[in-house]
């Protein structure tokens, strides 16, 4: 007989690669890992592991294993599932949330859901699309908010269910305030040095060469996406800065630090030239599509179905539930 938890141990090594992932990810040293599944090994009676440099392999009797242990993981959450339909909000619903949904559509959707099943304990965690989507589906959480970048593939991971809840714009961030002279000065220079004609105009963003700019980190898509549209109009970005803190942004683009490109979703139930932002669309006013996912096995269970629907229903109109 399997421990269903020694089995999770090994679905975690099959996901993650390493035995040092698998202690971070679950909270655990990474001594009690290896002595988990060296107890795991005993019980299947066939070598699970083999030593690989630093890392260890699955078998091909680690792999038989270790997807039987997913398909014993999806039975364990359909059973939980059943029983929490019988009495809905006995285990909690775990959201990962990207920055600008943390910010702007979770408030809302904590207050719907207040109201509905006010014995709901949801449990949120801020992180990159690209981390809550592999946690996701690693079951380290039930449901994850994403992005997906126009003109950028994200990978489509077996398993997971996506629902798309809108798009969101992007457009050109410079100051609004009292910077905004210095901003317009630079981007009227930057006009005449192209023949684009005189000061006072549109920003186009082929104007913004010379700007420093507030990026967020590498490897995310917004940045990768960024990066293409300054390289689309002509120009390298001098990306100074490199933050992922959007509100940080914000004032670094209002004091006249830097330029950027902001997402509309920040602004929601206010208006950016309170901030000192001036806002200027991008040729093609180009979106960013906004989405759950949810693993397909977890689908039924009743608290995450709440949850999903009041994200959906906040997402729709930000600014009355966030004014």
């Amino acid at each position: 007989m399997f421990e269903l938890r020694r089995l999770r141990l090994l679905h975690e090594l099959a996901q993650r690669g390493t035995l040092a992932a698998v202690a971070e990810a679950l909270s655990y040293s990474p001594s009690t890992i290896s002595q988990q599944l060296a107890q795991l090994e005993r019980d299947a009676g066939v070598p699970l592991l083999v030593p690989e440099g630093r890392r260890v392999r699955l078998t091909e009797h680690g792999a038989a294993l270790a997807a039987h242990a997913a398909r014993a993981l999806e039975a364990d959450e359909q059973i939980r599932a059943e029983l929490e339909a019988l009495q809905p909000g006995i285990a909690p619903v775990r959201v990962a949330v990207l920055q600008t949904a943390a910010r702007t559509v979770m408030p809302a959707a904590l207050t719907l859901l207040a109201e509905r099943a006010p014995r709901l304990r949801v449990e949120l965690a801020e992180v990159p699309p690209e981390e809550g989507l592999f946690e996701l589906a690693a079951r380290g959480f039930d449901l994850a908010i994403a992005e997906q970048y126009p003109g950028l593939t994200r990978e489509h991971r077996s398993g997971l269910e996506r629902r798309t809840l809108g798009t969101d714009p992007i457009r050109i961030a410079t100051a609004g305030g009292a910077a905004a002279g210095a901003d317009a000065d630079r981007a009227g220079a930057a006009a005449d040095r192209a023949g684009a004609g005189a000061r006072g105009g549109r920003v186009e963003l082929s104007m913004l060469a010379d700007r420093a700019w507030v990026m967020e980190p590498r490897g995310t898509a917004a940045r990768e996406w960024a990066v293409q549209q300054c390289r689309a109009a002509g120009f390298e970005p001098d990306v100074r800065f490199e933050l992922a803190d959007l509100a940080a942004h914000v004032q670094l683009i209002a004091a006249g630090h830097a330029v950027g490109l902001l997402p509309d979703l920040l602004w929601a139930g206010r208006r950016p030239q309170a901030d000192g932002i001036a806002l200027t669309d991008l040729p093609g006013s180009p979106v960013r599509e906004i989405f759950t996912a949810e693993r397909r096995g977890a689908t039924p269970r009743p608290g995450i179905r709440l949850v999903r629907e009041a994200i959906a229903e906040a997402f729709a109109r930000p600014a009355t539930l966030n004014a």
